[in-house]
């Protein structure tokens, strides 16, 4: 995770916050930018492979 992004992350945050809500939010957000590179990446499943894998087992 990038410095910016915490920072960009505090400045959304009012004054006083709960820490563990900043962690979730940042985690959150580690987790979306991961799945944005999975999909720039092709590291993705399509809907016919998603139900294969899980409905026909």
């Amino acid at each position: 995770m990038k410095k910016s992004t915490v920072i960009e992350t505090l400045d959304s945050f009012e004054d006083e916050f709960d820490a563990e809500r900043l962690i979730e939010k940042l985690l959150f957000v580690e987790k979306i930018k991961k799945g944005l590179k999975d999909v720039d990446e092709g590291k993705v499943l399509n809907y016919a492979e998603v139900k294969q894998k899980f409905f026909d087992k």
